[in-house]
């Protein structure tokens, strides 16, 4: 039994990377680089928690393809437990991930394979001492009622839910109330101040913490090159700076972040110490083509 090891629940994606050096010009050919790595926000945060020697056990879903096997035979390579249900007639999750010259990128994602987790999928919980939650699995209509009930298993066992919800892009599919709603199982959140902001209606992070406190006990707000700022319920606000780098790629940026995070917060670290090896992660992903640490 590893009681440090962390449960990550989400979803397993093929990034496509399309790097751009030129604005895009419609109905024309536009030269690019592309490129294609594991990728999915659970996923990623497995393998970072991994790079960071934190145990970390995937929960998996990949179509009956070689994009499956792939991405599987990548998360053995980073040493990533995980189970590997594969799902007749659907394919593995794909998101393509168009990166501007500033390296901020848009995204186009499907799902695949990922739709349908439920308590099938858990492994046995008491080998965890934390469970990292995706909002990508709650907001999948497809999912949903696994996933909640995924939790309720998840809280009987007395595991802290640590939960990312995911992008305003996809929150807006579900709404703010409903997005709030699934906060009263969360007792830390780790989210951008553009995700604050849709939730709380704060403009200020500061802000956007201290009424999201109302209803989780901790809350982590990423702001890029500010940094970050976190906060328990009744503590004090910590901020840390961003670490100087080279910005290559922000595409996982915030799931290493979180595994950074995650790796002390859920091993009953302090939270500077878990805001900084946030940042550290963070800094190391950017300068980085694709969403994964180097083998």
């Amino acid at each position: 039994m590893s009681a440090n090891k962390i449960l990550c629940i989400g979803d397993i994606m093929l990034d496509v990377v399309v790097l751009l050096n030129r604005p895009i010009v419609e109905g024309l050919e536009t030269r690019a680089q592309i490129s294609t790595q594991g990728g999915g926000a659970a996923a990623n945060v497995a393998t970072w928690l991994a790079h960071n020697k934190t145990p970390s056990y995937l929960v998996t879903r990949i179509g009956d393809d070689s994009a499956g096997q792939t991405l599987i035979a990548e998360l053995n390579k980073y040493g990533v437990e995980h189970s590997s249900q594969i799902i007749a007639n659907k394919g593995t999750g794909v998101v393509v991930v168009i990166v501007g010259r500033e390296g901020e990128r848009t995204m186009f994602p499907d799902s695949g394979a990922n739709a349908g987790l439920g308590l099938s999928d858990l492994p046995d919980l008491s080998q965890f001492s934390a469970v990292y939650l995706s909002a990508y699995a709650l907001i999948n209509s497809q999912s949903r009622e696994g996933v909640l009930q995924i939790v309720e298993a998840v809280k009987a066992a007395g595991l802290p839910i640590i939960l990312d919800p995911a992008t305003v892009g996809v929150l807006m599919e579900v709404g703010v109330s409903t997005a709030n709603d699934w906060l009263q199982f969360v007792d830390t959140i780790i989210l951008n101040e553009e995700e604050s902001h849709f939730l709380t209606g704060k403009e200020n992070p500061v802000d956007a913490a201290a009424q999201l406190l109302n209803q989780v006990k901790t809350v982590v707000i990423k702001r890029g090159s500010n940094g970050a700022l976190g906060q328990t319920r009744n503590g004090q606000l910590i901020q840390v700076q961003a670490k100087k780098t080279t910005v290559v790629n922000t595409t996982g940026a915030g799931d290493a972040f979180a595994a950074g995070f995650i790796s002390i917060w859920g091993n009953n670290g302090e939270l500077i110490d878990a805001l900084e090896s946030g940042a550290e992660l963070a800094a190391k992903c950017v300068a980085l083509v694709g969403a994964r640490p180097l083998y």
